[in-house]
């Protein structure tokens, strides 16, 4: 675009033509303001950014503006010349001088945050009349292979990245962009208690080992049978849950500053069953004793309280069975916009349906994690997704799951982030028992026996941003419950988790 020369004119509208929703005078004024004043930077910092001016220049005026602001640099036609020397865009408008111009013609400072405000407004209307058209066009287009349903979900979806991220589709962004994202990443690390980078699951050698849960990442959690996989599952959305507090961020807003809101898919089990195993583990009552209603008046009363606390906890449950992959994105969205979400488990992945019927499973797995990956970059929140291990673990003698394990592991192990492993040797090692007769055997039996009780393995078999290896938690079997594990030199000095 080449007609902001007129400080007086907004762009095509001068010529008579009609455009889309700007205001070039606007966008003027507040780069003006900020060139003239800094300060004015941080007032409108949490409303725009670059993508929403309209005029590519100032976009890009803007950008390195703000990232100089960012380090605590000046930002001044002067100090911003050198980074547009060879900008063909500012060189038609007249070059450096316009940067001069731009800082001479500011008003009023005070008057910034309305027209960050008004810029801001008319980046929405061009994106939801683009966006308005684009859905026209693909509703007018009657193709076979792409049921009106699955538009209705892509509709969706670019109206919610719209309302939450102010564009329906990101495309390119500067390296200047990524690099200011990753630093305020790691500034939240350095910052936060314990130095987490991500969400903490509320289990310290878990935390401490994938630096807890990051967001926009998908991990894994696969295991036999028996093994504990929806437990530890329904543990770290306790966690996460009951430390939920609400706050201002530092980005501006307000959100989860501790803990966070819980999505939990349970595919398998009713949101009845599951609750009933969350209640176990708060108020230590045996899952089969709830179930049975075999409790004494004590441990009802310690239900009840349980029960009473866990209510305002932000755990929101969807336990329809068979969803598809498009319907579980769609649900997902509609939760962060109503309620926030901050973690989303699904238990378990084998269970979700693909959008369509393919010609194989492995395809139809493929879709699967490539959409619950998608879902966990659009929501900019890590997804947990549990999943089944094949039965060859049983043939071998060493029982400790592996990345080939994984059923269906191709697509899985390649889309996931973080592949991890559920691994109890008690499990097996009960299955050992010897008979009666034969002591000395029944002997290490038990041995082994007292040196396995209570233990648990979670074996990190992939991790895209950080070590592989394994954590030992503790597993209370009769509470459904995983804890951090006290290891020997700690009760030595009388310090425990």
């Amino acid at each position: 675009m080449t007609n902001v020369t007129s400080f007086n004119a907004t762009g095509a509208e001068a010529k008579g033509e009609v455009s889309l929703p700007h205001s070039i005078e606007a966008e003027q004024q507040l780069l003006g303001a900020i060139l003239t004043n800094n300060d004015i930077y941080d007032r409108v910092s949490n409303l725009i950014g670059p993508q929403h001016f309209y005029e590519p220049v100032h976009a890009r005026i803007f950008e390195v503006a703000a990232t100089r602001i960012a380090k605590g640099n000046l930002s001044s036609p002067v100090t911003l010349k050198t980074f547009f020397e060879d900008d063909e865009g500012l060189k038609e408008l007249g070059g450096p001088a316009y940067l001069v111009r731009l800082a001479g013609s500011a008003i009023s400072a005070f008057a910034a945050r309305d027209y960050a405000q008004m810029i801001y407004d008319m980046a929405i209307r061009r994106e939801l009349i683009e966006l308005g058209h684009e859905i026209a066009d693909r509703a007018a287009r009657a193709e076979v292979s792409v049921e009106p349903r699955d538009q209705i979900v892509a509709a969706e979806q670019s109206l919610y990245s719209l309302a939450e991220q102010g564009q329906s589709e990101r495309g390119f962004q500067s390296f200047l962009s990524a690099v200011k994202d990753a630093v305020d990443v790691a500034n939240a690390a350095y910052r936060r208690d314990g130095g987490l980078a991500g969400l903490s699951t509320g289990l310290v050698d878990m935390d401490r080992k994938l630096g807890g849960l990051h967001r926009s990442d998908l991990l894994i959690l696969a295991g036999r049978p028996s093994m504990g996989k929806t437990s530890l599952a329904t543990n770290i959305a306790f966690n996460i849950a009951k430390a939920y507090r609400r706050g201002p961020l530092p980005e501006g807003g307000e959100g989860a500053i501790d803990g966070g809101v819980v999505g939990f898919f349970s595919l398998e089990m009713s949101a009845e069953q599951l609750a009933a195993r969350v209640l176990s583990e708060a108020a230590e009552i045996p899952s089969e004793q709830i179930r049975r209603g075999d409790m004494t008046e004590a441990e009802f009363r310690r239900f009840v309280e349980a029960a009473k606390t866990l209510e305002a906890c932000p755990l929101y449950i969807d336990d329809t069975p068979a969803l598809p992959i498009s319907q579980l994105s769609a649900r997902a969205r509609r939760l962060k916009r109503t309620h926030g979400l901050d973690v989303l488990i699904v238990d378990y992945l084998q269970l979700v349906r693909p959008a369509t019927a393919r010609d194989s499973r492995v395809n139809e797995v493929s879709e699967i994690t490539q959409g619950l990956k998608a879902i966990a970059k659009e929501l900019d929140i890590p997804v947990i997704a549990l999943s089944q291990l094949s039965r060859q673990v049983e043939s071998r003698e060493d029982k400790r799951p592996q990345l080939s394990d994984l059923r269906e592991s191709g697509s899985i192990e390649q889309d996931a982030d973080v592949v991890m492993f559920v691994f109890r040797e008690e499990y097996y090692a009960e299955r050992e028992k010897p008979s009666e007769d034969k002591i000395d055997e029944m002997v290490k039996w038990q041995e082994r026996m007292e040196r396995l009780h209570g233990r648990a393995e979670i074996v990190i078999g992939k991790q895209r941003h950080g070590p592989i290896g394994t954590i030992e938690l503790s597993f209370e079997g009769q509470f459904t419950r995983f804890g951090n594990l006290v290891k020997p030199w700690q009760q030595q000095g009388g310090e425990g988790y």
